[in-house]
């Protein structure tokens, strides 16, 4: 309690009088902040406070209401009455509303069915919202890649002992009722706020700040891939990041005597050697990519393919070896074949010898000494084994069966003279 009050509370003791002390006739309060309205009050000995109200009228002037009652404690739950029924009257207004500013009352009952109102001086309410100032780096308001600028968190109360606290994208950034932004880049672009440090609820409007700023990362794609089948097309993407966005991609082919624009994009190329570049432009300024190198893609033997060109020809070899020695063995085969059927027709061959005599000799004459006897050889082939096809077209007629053949060689006999 300060000194004033205390005089004015001795002042009332001494005299048996009600009296009202508002300390502030107009109050000053941040939409969102918390307000107390102080009061003070003194009544006679003789009567007894029962219950204080307090009311309050919106601007313009309308009919007024009542905001809070001691008797109920609170009548709403932003309001709230923190005195007594003694001497304090004050007053508390929490997360404070545009629609809470106006001018306040407070009356006092002792039982009477009206009550008392001791001042004609009621305390004023204001709400304001915290404000930010910028100050602009260029007259049409465009913030450039290093600029600098200034924001300053405003109260319009003009309470110069506020503490602010920055939000940059809801997040603290910074304190102080100034917040200075130096050297800028894309990293300072977002949403900045400010709010009272001892009521985070005091949130000011939301100022953008978009940092602008030429093409850069500029880079190169080649779809589907750098090296290609020379009967394929593919297409060729430039990509930047700038802001505001890339305006124009050009694309160029190097040549030996200069660079020639080739179109923009996206570029479409057909199996075309050479060297590219692109160029993305946008108001701040342009940037070149790196230059990429377009081959086509030729044919190179792998490792697989090699090791393939080395068993090819062995494989091939090995075919042909084994072909000769299987003919080879099929030839041995017949040959053995045919000696062996050579051989058995010698052993199922019969030889047989017998006389012969002439038909002018008689059997006597022939069993005389110095005759000469004529021998007649015969062979009898019994055939058993394979039979060509004539044979089988004859063996087909069942008269010709057991059918022997003979070869007769005939001798002329020689005689003798006789003694």
């Amino acid at each position: 309690m300060t000194w004033t009050l205390m005089q004015l509370f001795l002042a009332c003791v001494l005299c048996d009088t009600w009296r009202v002390e508002y300390q502030q006739q107009r109050i000053c309060a941040v939409k969102g902040s918390s307000v107390v309205i102080p009061c003070l009050f003194h009544h006679p000995e003789s009567q007894t406070v029962k219950r204080v109200m307090w009311g309050y009228v919106k601007f313009p002037h309308t009919k007024g209401r009542f905001v809070s009652d001691s008797s109920l404690n609170k009548v709403t739950r932003r309001f709230q009455y923190i005195g007594d029924k003694r001497l304090n009257c004050s007053l508390k207004i929490q997360q404070v509303e545009h629609n809470d500013a106006g001018i306040y009352t407070v009356r006092f009952s002792t039982g009477n069915k009206k009550g008392k109102r001791l001042s004609d001086f009621s305390p004023t309410l204001k709400v304001v919202d915290l404000n930010i100032s910028m100050t602009k780096p260029n007259v049409n308001g465009t913030v450039k890649e290093g600029d600098s600028i200034n924001l300053t968190c405003i109260n319009s109360c003009d309470d110069l002992s506020s503490a602010f606290t920055w939000f940059k994208s809801g997040e603290p950034f910074s304190e102080g009722p100034v917040l200075y932004l130096s050297n800028m880049s894309s990293t300072n672009s977002g949403n900045y706020t400010c709010s009272l440090k001892t009521h985070t609820g005091t949130t000011s409007g939301v100022i953008n700040i978009d940092v602008e700023y030429g093409p850069k990362n500029t880079s190169v794609s080649v779809r589907p891939s750098f090296e290609k089948d020379p009967s394929s097309n593919f297409t060729m993407i430039c990509s930047s990041h700038a802001n505001p966005p890339v305006e124009n991609y050009t694309w160029f082919k190097i040549d030996k005597d200069d660079n020639k624009a080739v179109g923009h994009q996206p570029l479409f190329l057909s199996a075309e050697r050479g060297q590219y570049f692109c160029t993305a432009t946008n108001k701040h300024g342009s940037q070149n990519s790196s230059v990429v190198t377009l081959k086509i893609k030729e044919y190179q033997a792998t490792p697989n393919s090699k090791i393939y060109l080395l068993i090819l020809p062995l494989v091939a070899v090995l075919l042909i070896v084994t072909a000769v020695i299987a003919l080879r063995r099929l030839n041995k085969k017949r040959t053995t074949a045919s000696e062996a059927d050579r051989e058995d027709d010698t052993e199922n061959a019969v030889y047989a010898n017998w006389p012969v005599l002439d038909k002018n000799q008689s059997q006597e004459g022939s069993q005389s000494e110095g005759a000469t006897v004529e021998l007649i050889y015969a062979m009898v082939d019994f055939h058993t084994k394979r039979k060509s096809n004539m044979q089988q077209h004859m063996d087909s007629h069942p008269d010709d069966e057991d059918v022997i053949y003979s070869t007769v060689c005939k001798s002329q006999p020689s005689y003798s003279s006789e003694p």
